[in-house]
């Protein structure tokens, strides 16, 4: 059975005021024993919040990493090798703002991908589509070519030790979420195409839902089968309605 992961993507948002704050009331929470809980604060909190979560089981991870694993002079880029020194746990790779509003490559995602995993970071892979793909009816082939790029560069075996996280595009900060139908539907053939290649990986990949996620549609959504619990955006800035959402993976 697969273990649950919610983590939350506090994106740049947070002073040091509402980052301790925060970082304080999600140490307060009572994480289920069954499943794993991250919060991934940006950088320059990264050390703060390590430090108020260290008594508890809530990971602390990052939102983005340098394509190259260790340091080296690239100007304003952080390092896998350096967010495993403060203590991160995991890293998102792919996010939809990183492949549209800074250009990241298929190529770029893949180093980025190796980079983490050579810290001994888990890399979460984002994966999905704009809401002009969807109503195109291309949905599945964006993701399949999403997925099947780092595939193809690094192998099926590089995904024994990862995490993929689907990102509707059109739903993200839009207050818009996939159904759960469709949700499922996704997650569904991304595992089918893992299957492909190995159903041992396939089996044991958590797969998250990530798109307006909130504690009203999280036990719905975390209860279909391929679904294993979320990348959650704008509701884990609040830690009573993170908790919430964590409790309902834990279901």
């Amino acid at each position: 059975m697969r273990r649950p992961l919610v983590a939350g993507n506090w994106k740049m948002h947070g002073t040091r005021a509402s980052v301790d704050a925060l970082a304080q009331g999600v140490s307060r929470m009572e994480v289920d024993a069954s499943i794993d809980v991250a919060v991934l604060p940006p950088f320059l909190y990264l050390e703060r919040v390590q430090q108020i979560l260290a008594e508890s089981p809530v990971a602390v991870g990052a939102q983005n990493c340098a394509k190259d694993a260790w340091q080296g002079a690239l100007t304003g880029e952080v390092s896998a090798a350096q967010l495993a020194d403060v203590g991160c746990k995991l890293v998102l790779i792919g996010h939809s703002e990183r492949r549209q509003l800074f250009g990241e490559t298929d190529e770029v995602i893949s180093r980025k991908f190796i980079a983490a995993q050579s810290c001994g970071l888990m890399p979460v892979l984002c994966v999905g589509e704009s809401l002009e793909q969807r109503q195109a009816g291309r949905t599945l082939d964006v993701v399949s070519e999403q997925l099947g790029n780092v595939i193809h560069e690094l192998g099926i075996g590089a995904f024994s030790n990862a995490v993929i996280a689907y990102e509707p595009v059109w739903a993200i900060g839009t207050g818009l979420t996939a159904t759960p139908a469709q949700a499922q539907a996704v997650h569904a053939a991304i595992r089918a195409q893992l299957a492909d290649e190995s159903p041992s990986v396939a089996q044991a990949m958590r797969i998250l839902y990530g798109g307006s996620v909130k504690a009203v549609n999280a036990v719905e959504l975390f209860g279909m089968a391929d679904i294993d619990g979320g990348l959650v955006g704008g509701a884990s800035l609040n830690a009573d309605e993170f908790g919430a959402i964590c409790r309902a993976a834990g279901s």
